[in-house]
């Protein structure tokens, strides 16, 4: 019986003009499927549009998208999107950066050289970024750049002068971080000739008196920003030297609105030369650990200090060096400890010599030591009141 079944059912099947009746209905009803061949005009959609996604993807990902259609090949060369380009200078198998394809340069260079405003330059190899720069100095002679960064680039002081002789001078900000062959003396030269300079960010070892005069002189605009990175990876081995008061008076002088932030990563032993006279600085960050004495001088030393960040100092606490600083530093606005011991009663004292204008306030719960007046859950209360708002110390997370 199920073999009859079988057979009845396969052979009323090709004969059946029911079921090729519908696929030829299928292809009759056009006015039901004719929309659906239609592919959407991906050139037609506005350029600003087009623009907007452009600016959150990679070069490379944007190159692709460029040809797609003629439209977006156009979006892709609009000068507002070649105002800042990082280029990286490495050999892969030396470096973990992925360099940028030199085609890829020269091809920027002869078709958006005018519109870069922003340029960093990244480079492992001393011999590659002393070409480069020689060879990138275009960038920097469009009217139109105002941003220079160049990090990890151990340049040589014959290099940065070609930079400088080569370019505009119409730069606004340079910043150069681990060039351990720039001395001070090149320097020196930047500073002499981007007299619109407002931004410098540079290593304390080429930070020198006659940099700071010749940023002060009457032809110099107002410097606005002036970072200081003092870094050391073996103690011994920098002598790091110490800037005269009249060097900072004359900065000061000069740009009195500017903002001097200063980075340290250095041992304890390192960090005698500093703050021994008035030093103008509103920022400084600790990331190693800093004794007590250090940190008594800036509050005697830095009445303009705006921020201070203490990663670790120890076991002795701070209770007379933090309460000097609020006396002393009246436009003090944030404090950060972290691996530091405070008594409570002279942190609730600290916060109620700086009142409100303590803005932030960031201290890990382990840093507040109980004493006869607090603990350290009552600590919180006296805070909060003096602050005018709700405040509770950090807590490490447990994971």
């Amino acid at each position: 019986m199920k073999r009859n079944h079988f057979s009845a059912v396969n052979n009323a099947v090709p004969s059946s003009p029911v079921v090729k009746q519908p696929r030829r209905g299928l292809r009759l009803s056009l006015p039901h499927a004719h929309v659906l061949p239609v592919l959407p005009d991906w050139g037609t959609l506005p350029q600003h549009v087009i623009l907007h996604i452009f600016q959150y993807l990679p070069l490379i990902d944007r190159a692709r998208a460029s040809s797609v259609c003629r439209s977006w090949n156009e979006v892709f060369h609009v000068p507002d999107l070649w105002k800042k380009f990082e280029f990286e200078l490495n050999r892969s198998a030396t470096s973990y950066f992925k360099s940028t394809h030199p085609d890829l340069i020269q091809q920027i260079i002869r078709k958006h050289a005018v519109h870069l405003q922003y340029v960093s330059l990244k480079v492992r190899s001393r011999v590659r970024a002393c070409a480069s720069v020689r060879s990138l100095v275009v960038f920097v002679n469009s009217t139109s750049s105002s941003s220079v960064k160049i990090g990890d680039a151990p340049l040589d002081h014959p290099s940065l002068k070609i930079l400088v002789a080569n370019s505009s001078d119409t730069l606004l900000l340079l910043k150069m971080s681990s060039c351990p062959h720039v001395s001070s003396d090149g320097t020196l030269c930047v500073a002499d000739y981007y007299q619109g300079l407002r931004e410098l960010a540079l290593n304390y070892y080429i930070l020198s008196d006659e940099l700071l005069l010749a940023l002060s002189s009457e032809t110099h605009v107002n410097l606005e920003h002036l970072r200081i990175d003092v870094v050391s990876d073996n103690p011994g081995q920098i002598q790091f030297h110490s800037i005269k008061k009249h060097s900072w008076d004359a900065l000061m002088k000069h740009s009195p609105g500017v903002g001097v932030v200063m980075y340290f990563f250095l041992y304890e032993e390192e960090l005698e030369t500093f703050f021994q006279e008035e030093t103008p600085v509103t920022h400084v960050y600790f990331g190693r650990s800093v004794s007590r004495a250090i940190l008594g001088r800036i509050g005697v030393h830095c009445p303009r200090l705006v921020e201070l960040v203490v990663c670790a100092n120890g076991l002795q606490p701070l209770d007379s060096e933090l309460i000097g600083i609020a006396e002393h530093c009246q436009n003090l606005t944030a404090l950060g400890l972290s691996e530091c011991e405070v008594n409570c009663s002279a942190f609730v004292e600290f916060v109620r010599l700086c009142g409100r204008r303590l803005t932030q306030l960031s201290i890990m719960e382990e840093v507040l030591v109980p004493d006869d007046n607090y603990t350290p859950d009552e600590v919180h209360t006296e805070v909060s009141k003096h602050l005018g708002r709700v405040w509770f110390p950090d807590v490490m997370p447990i994971w």
